[in-house]
């Protein structure tokens, strides 16, 4: 005898723990009962449905039958059925040619004449109901069905309840446990669902240990036959982004923005910021007081150096101010290419340029012009590789 109030308890227990709401849970029982009773007393076409009463744990069964006419289905004459029987196959049968129509199945379907005579109103493809017999009798093949659907629909509706609720998460920071690291990829215990922070979305040089807690930004929720895994980065500029919206205040309402990031994850970082009120400092925003905000995030990337920078709608102030902490002299752009020549001091070259020509590339990403350096008699390009940078670096020691 079922005792409802345990079984209330576990539909409870199962929606606090998985998420799962109970109409769910409820859906998954009343399709393995159907499916069950189909087993052991259905017919050949039959749609039986199940329908649970929480409260005093009986169940009612009922067949549907689709409401058709001669458009629909083709009635098939006793001897015309006797004649096709070593053709039919299922519900359908052989036809004649361009005749889409099934075979009319009386367990399965009921003309629309007879279904008005049982009730007013009814259309084509309307479901008319019959209620069935109960029973509790069942064999074990039929119980084994039952489990099956059980399970399969839980699970199907967990799935859903975990893409639902990361769904809404996709392009936030979300915390978790590392679980295990394999073949270089670190993957990551959300509870409910696992993340996968591949080695190509880390930051260069960091190390994670089992049971260590994890930030990272989440790219996607992937629906995989092995589960759900949520796709992770700890290299995306999004994450540098978000890191600041969670420390600046001034980000999170809107006052400040952030208008552009270039990053080479885990050695450089420029960020270009601008206030929407002439009285609030977007820089000192991000930087915070004696720089404490700007270090938590720097410490959150393993010591990546981060250069934040006012934004300009004049693009020669833009680009200059994308080059700090060098200084420039004269800057010459070229709107159809979308190029700017940039002079500086010979003292400032080395600056402007940056370490293998780290920061000219980034500040040509943050702006998106191709900037070219002139100084000590020489002119470097945004675009020139990082290995040719550093092989002149090499020649001049």
């Amino acid at each position: 005898m079922l005792d409802i109030k345990t079984f209330n308890s576990a539909l409870e227990q199962l929606e606090e723990e998985r998420k799962i709401p109970k109409e769910k849970i409820l859906d998954a029982i009343e399709q393995a009962m159907a499916a069950a009773y189909k087993k052991d007393y259905g017919k050949k076409g039959q749609i039986i449905r199940a329908k649970f009463d929480l409260e005093t744990g009986k169940t009612d069964f009922f067949q549907v039958k689709i409401v058709v006419d001669d458009t629909v289905v083709r009635v098939v004459e006793e001897e015309e059925e006797s004649a096709q029987n070593t053709e039919q196959s299922g519900e359908y049968s052989i036809r004649e040619e361009g005749d889409e129509r099934v075979r009319f199945n009386s367990e399965h379907h009921i003309m629309i004449e007879d279904a008005k005579k049982i009730k007013k109103g009814v259309e084509l493809n309307d479901e008319i109901i019959f209620p069935l017999e109960p029973k509790d009798d069942y064999g074990r093949i039929a119980a084994q069905t039952a489990k099956q659907v059980i399970i399969q629909k839980i699970r199907e509706a967990e799935r859903t309840s975990i893409i639902d609720e990361y769904g809404t998460k996709e392009g936030e920071i979300i915390s978790g446990v590392v679980q295990k690291v394999e073949r270089g990829n670190v993957y990551i215990d959300f509870s409910r669902a696992t993340g996968i922070l591949p080695v190509e979305e880390q930051i260069p040089g960091e190390y994670f240990q089992r049971g260590q807690r994890i930030r990272a930004y989440l790219v996607s929720v992937e629906d995989t036959p092995r589960g759900i895994n949520l796709r992770l980065s700890r290299t995306h500029p999004k994450f540098l982004e978000k890191l600041f919206f969670i420390e600046a205040p001034e980000i999170q309402s809107g006052i400040v923005e952030i208008k552009s990031i270039a990053r080479e994850a885990g050695a450089r970082s420029k960020i270009a910021v601008h206030s929407n009120d002439e009285h609030i400092d977007p820089v000192g925003s991000c930087v915070g007081q004696k720089g404490t905000r700007v270090n938590t995030i720097t410490q959150e990337l393993s010591g990546e150096k981060i250069d934040i920078i006012p934004w300009s709608e004049d693009p020669k102030q833009y680009i200059s101010n994308s080059l700090s902490p060098a200084k420039v002299i004269s800057i010459e752009v070229a709107e159809e290419e979308h190029k700017a020549v940039v002079e500086v001091s010979d003292d400032q070259l080395s600056l402007a340029i940056g370490k293998g020509g780290q920061n000219v590339r980034l500040a040509a990403k943050l702006t998106c012009w191709r900037i070219d350096i002139k100084g000590d008699g020489k002119t470097i390009s945004s675009d020139v590789p990082e290995e040719e940078i550093e092989e002149e670096e090499i020649k001049k020691k």
